[in-house]
């Protein structure tokens, strides 16, 4: 994997070309909008999403899809959930047979309430797939800041070559064969750090966040042993670890909109002006759907769900989980 693409020039697509480059692999960025694509090609910088992040000059940067992939060992897919099966479609007629994949969204498609990697087996089914998760501000990434990551496989040569491909000094990935466990803690995840955002805006206090960090990590592993996970990788870094990093730094998108639900903002004036899609939003219908085909109980991942999608006022959520009847841990 001398040659990497990058697709997505959002903030953790270009900190992931940054950190390609920073491992000595050739890096094409692709990013949709035209006028980005030339921005970060002439300024190496990418204004929208990292502003003030010097990028290394060596990374190239296109809009023009064929371009990224022409002569790439493998891509490294960075767009939100929800667009990740369009674009997967755009890309299959110009992959390559056996061209790896690495899907870096973290998220539940909210029609088929799939992974992201049960739609690229669909979509792109030619292709060997890993995925990377864990936790990781793309700031502090692409400035270099000392940080870890999880990336799964089921082919172990697989993601021992994307760890390769990426590893540094300063970003340390851990290889493991559990795909579903580190997805379904990257989606629970996000939809957690809305919760615990709405306890700060609420100003509840640090013991209410920390009881939502621990039964929500009960509820992320019952899903994942229904989905056919192991319960060890949620002591990992792509559960408990991206979990704890979310649940509690401002920097977190999920958690910033929670605490200003928490605050009294609507949906719509926490979201607004933000450029970055918040991947909790539309997990939370989707995992909430989910579990209940799975007969999961996530009551958590439903309070928040039926806040965001559903009308029910915060201090109804907030009572109705603190009426559920008391249980053995």
């Amino acid at each position: 994997m001398k040659r990497l693409a990058v697709v997505g020039a959002g903030a953790w697509g270009t900190a992931l070309a940054e950190v390609a480059a920073r491992a000595g692999r050739a890096t094409c960025l692709w990013a949709r909008d035209p006028v980005l694509a030339e921005t970060i090609a002439r300024q190496h910088e990418n204004p929208a999403y990292l502003p003030g992040i010097r990028l290394d000059p060596a990374i190239t940067a296109t809009s023009d899809l064929d371009i990224a992939l022409t002569g790439a060992d493998a891509a490294l897919v960075v767009v939100p959930a929800q667009f990740l099966r369009g674009v997967l479609i755009g890309m299959a007629d110009r992959l390559c047979v056996g061209l790896p994949l690495l899907l870096c969204a973290k998220g539940i498609e909210t029609e088929s309430l799939q992974t992201m990697s049960e739609v690229a087996r669909e979509t792109v089914p030619q292709s060997p797939i890993a995925v990377l998760s864990g936790p990781s501000f793309a700031a502090e990434a692409a400035r270099g800041l000392p940080t870890a990551v999880a990336i799964a496989s089921r082919d172990p040569a697989l993601s021992g070559a994307f760890v390769t491909a990426l590893g540094s000094a300063r970003f340390r990935p851990y290889s493991l064969a559990d795909l579903v466990g580190v997805e379904i803690g990257g989606a629970v995840k996000n939809v957690l750090a809305i919760a615990c955002g709405i306890v700060e805006g609420r100003g509840l206090g640090d013991n209410a966040r920390a009881a939502l960090i621990t039964r929500g990590l009960a509820e992320m592993v019952r899903l994942g042993l229904a989905k056919g996970a192991e319960a060890e990788t949620f002591r990992g870094l792509s559960g408990l670890g991206d979990l704890v990093l979310t649940c509690t730094a401002a920097q977190s998108r999920n958690y910033a909109l929670g605490t200003a639900l928490g605050r009294g903002e609507t949906l719509v004036e926490a979201l607004a002006g933000r450029r970055s899609v918040v991947e909790g939003v539309a997990t939370a219908g989707a995992l909430a759907r989910l579990a209940a085909r799975l007969h999961v109980e996530m009551p958590i991942t439903a309070a928040v769900d039926a806040v965001l999608h559903r009308g029910m006022a915060i201090d109804a959520m907030i009572e109705a989980l603190l009426s559920r009847p008391y249980r053995a841990e």
